[in-house]
């Protein structure tokens, strides 16, 4: 049930690169991850007050410089040098990563289920990401590798904080802490190349209007609120396999909002690796659903 929970907050975090494109195509990605920071964060804190320990204030400022002002540029950078489905899709290779890191860090050993999987979807990517069949931006592509190294590092602090500090207070401050910073950073671009603001100001539409507030309010405070609410209740590998509506949602809002096509091999080899992603966690409900009938009888 948890992981069908984890695929509400993917969905719409998959639409983040098409409605960003068809709404905000010309904005600063600075400019766009502050305003989908600080609002968000202090529509939390109205919503339900809360104010950290004095002792939990720098880790809750490294939660939010990695988990927020990095991560939430270089969504922004993916979502306007990549394609949609390529970035959705991208972006379901996290369980892989994870499964790395946690190997080296914590000494965590992936299964066998997990590591053939996760070798599946590695060989998959290399054939979909192939210069030589589809021509892909260098700086969206160091963007989504670098973005997926800022979830893992995040959830797993996120993770470790929920024991000590209540999840809502860890979702309200980092995300005020990466705003006031983003805000900060994308204040001083704004004073040294102006023209890109200015634009925005002059050019300023309902279609921007809407895609602000898809991004603030579906995107971020319910996104995020149920991405902390569900790393108290399930592992982060366990968490990133219920990302697959991720990858669907980019694919869906690229052909609906982008007219993005692709040819039939593409779509097999998307279609591959986000059956790749889910296998392991499918594949474990079901021996374990066996076992336990094998018990009763």
């Amino acid at each position: 049930m948890n992981i069908l929970l984890a695929m509400i907050p993917a969905f719409f975090w998959g639409t983040t690169y098409a409605v960003t494109q068809y709404t905000l195509a010309d904005w600063p990605p600075l400019l766009l991850s502050a305003l989908r920071a600080l609002p968000a964060g202090l529509i939390l804190l109205a919503i339900k007050p809360s104010r950290p320990a004095s002792a939990d204030w720098p880790i809750l400022c490294k939660l939010g410089a990695i988990n927020i002002a990095v991560f939430f540029c270089l969504i922004f950078v993916m979502a306007l040098t990549l394609p949609s489905a390529i970035s959705g899709v991208g972006m379901i290779s996290v369980p892989v990563f994870a499964m790395l890191f946690h190997w080296v860090m914590n000494k965590k050993r992936p299964n066998a289920l997990q590591a053939c999987c996760g070798a599946v979807l590695v060989m998959l990517a290399w054939m979909l990401f192939d210069p030589s069949s589809i021509t892909l931006n260098p700086v969206g592509l160091i963007a989504m590798l670098a973005a997926i190294s800022c979830i893992i590092v995040g959830s797993t602090i996120t993770k470790a904080l929920g024991s000590r500090i209540h999840w809502w207070t860890i979702l309200t401050w980092q995300l005020i802490i990466g705003g006031v910073l983003l805000s900060i950073v994308s204040g001083v671009q704004a004073l040294l190349t102006p023209e890109p603001y200015t634009n925005v100001m002059n050019e300023f539409s309902w279609d921007n209007t809407v895609g602000i507030i898809w991004i603030l309010l579906l995107n971020t405070v319910l996104g995020y609120s149920m991405y902390v609410w569900l790393l108290q209740r399930m592992s982060v590998v366990d968490f990133t396999f219920g990302s697959i509506a991720n990858p669907i949602a980019g694919i869906a809002c690229g052909a609906i909002l982008l007219s993005e096509t692709y040819t039939t091999p593409q779509y097999l080899l998307m279609a591959g690796m986000i059956l790749a992603s889910i296998a392991p966690t499918l594949l474990n409900a079901l021996l374990t659903k066996l076992r336990h009938s094998a018990l009763i009888k």
